[in-house]
């Protein structure tokens, strides 16, 4: 990651003892940084675009995302994501605790 000026902001919406709502906002090139995820999380997509994903190990790889066709995976995942667009993209993680 190069500055804290390319990192995606994150905004939490619910966050109980059973579930966080996040909406995550890349800027062009914005990243999340390298972490592992505590939770099972689904991910909605509020924009069509393509995202950049660097794994725990180094592999990369992309995914192309489209308005409202979520995706599920379980916890462990240890990535950092990129905005791969010369647009705002932006999804909602939904944590399941």
């Amino acid at each position: 990651m190069s500055s804290n000026d390319n990192l995606a902001v994150p905004t939490v919406f619910i966050d109980n003892k059973r579930i966080r709502v996040t909406e995550w906002r890349f800027a062009p090139g914005a990243e999340t940084g390298r972490h592992q995820h505590e939770y099972d999380y689904v991910v909605t997509p509020l924009t069509d675009g393509r995202l950049k994903i660097i794994d725990g190990d180094g592999t990369e790889s992309h995914a192309e995302l489209k308005v409202g066709q979520p995706y599920f995976r379980e916890a462990g995942v240890d990535h950092n994501v990129i905005n791969d667009n010369a647009f705002e993209f932006v999804f909602i993680d939904t944590e399941i605790k």
